[in-house]
């Protein structure tokens, strides 16, 4: 099972470790293989988020996940996205932008620092957003029940997480984006580009959003009426098929994964600059990495790791929460990358260790899980809140 699922990142690991060899030496190598882990423990909750999203899709798409999917995610946001930051705020065309990216690594680290304010502001209120409809979301089983049973009933306002989200937004331009941190440690006023770029992200994810709860709805019921459309074709001698419409709603889950694959990207991607400016070796470890987390993704599926243990999705939900408010207080701060991976890891983690627990809880206690007493109970016996 590991070997089936893992082979191609093993695969991929070993080609672009030999490859940076070739390219840079033995300090080559280093520095892809730092950028390997930098990538994976930045990105393991996006593992866990998109688990969560891919068990509802087919073996097809699950397999278009980790081929065309992954070749999006590499040369989409690791190595294109980069270029494109770079050809936007200088206002250079494609070839000049990837010309400078090559020739001029410095001048090109100067481009996409400048840009951050902007990528910041996108990407945090794109994650803010998933964090915030996860935890307004009255759910059975609740991990810190002292803070998710408040804020459940919470959620029950109607659009009180775009509120919160543009209060959020509003803030940051007023405080953080007035003295936005620029290259070379220059400080300038940014508060009307993190606006316009917030505001951009929470479209993005109420268009991508809906539409995907859209297909997903559509997908859950055209599940439940299978068999009895079969039967029915059957009756009339004709060949009735819900392909066309699973396959629609799987496409747009799909292209969820994507955009949300791209804004965990951003910290990950703007954090290589800390380590190297060749976008060749940037590519190199940070698609090595992405190759992990697809590669994760779908163990974590294919496990029923989620299944098993049921507080992973809130762990990895938290540290999105968390990474939405380091993205936004990069714009004047800057935050060690290692700090960012390590509050996600720890989270993730925690919510691990805490799903042992109740999982150890339950068997002492001689109950299967799913049953017995109330989720909320459970939660309550197991996390000891």
């Amino acid at each position: 099972m590991i070997l089936k699922t893992f082979g191609w990142s093993f695969a991929v690991t070993a080609i672009g470790l030999v490859a940076a060899v070739f390219i840079g030496g033995w300090e080559a190598f280093g520095i892809v293989a730092i950028l390997c882990i930098l990538e994976i423990s930045l990105s393991f909750d996006n593992a866990v988020v998109n688990a969560g999203i891919l068990k509802k899709m087919n073996a097809f798409w699950q397999k278009i996940f980790l081929t065309i999917g992954i070749l999006i995610a590499v040369f989409g946001m690791r190595l294109v996205f980069p270029v494109v930051i770079v050809a936007i705020s200088a206002q250079l065309g494609p070839i000049e932008a990837v010309d400078l990216a090559i020739n001029d690594a410095d001048a090109y680290q100067q481009y996409v620092t400048d840009a951050h304010p902007a990528i910041a502001a996108f990407g945090g209120m794109f994650l803010l957003m998933i964090f915030l409809d996860f935890i307004f979301e009255d759910r059975d089983i609740k991990w810190l029940g002292w803070l998710e049973r408040p804020l459940a009933k919470l959620g029950s306002v109607d659009m009180l997480a775009p509120c919160v989200a543009l209060i959020v937004l509003l803030v940051t331009s007023m405080t953080f984006a007035v003295n936005a941190h620029q290259h070379g440690g220059a400080h300038v006023d940014k508060s009307g580009t993190v606006l316009l770029s917030g505001i951009a992200g929470l479209i993005t994810y109420m268009i991508v959003g809906g539409l995907s709860g859209f297909f997903e709805n559509k997908l859950e019921e055209a599940e439940e009426h299978e068999h009895e459309v079969e039967e029915e074709a059957r009756r009339k001698g004709k060949q009735v098929s819900v392909i066309a419409l699973s396959g629609k709603a799987a496409f747009f889950m799909f292209l969820y994964l994507e955009v949300l694959d791209a804004s965990f990207s951003f910290d990950g991607v703007i954090g290589a600059f800390a380590i190297t400016n060749d976008i060749v070796l940037m590519a190199i470890g940070l698609g090595v990495g992405a190759m992990y987390v697809r590669s994760l993704t779908v163990y974590l599926v294919r496990q029923g790791t989620l299944d098993d243990y049921v507080y992973l999705e809130h762990g990895a939900h938290y540290a999105i929460g968390a990474l939405a408010v380091i993205l936004m207080i990069t714009i004047q701060h800057e935050i060690h990358e290692l700090i960012t991976g390590l509050i996600g890891v720890t989270l993730i983690f925690w919510s691990f260790w805490s799903s042992v627990r109740r999982n150890r809880a339950l068997a002492a206690a001689g109950e299967d899980e799913g049953e017995g007493p109330s989720p909320d109970r459970k939660a309550e016996v197991s996390s000891g809140v």
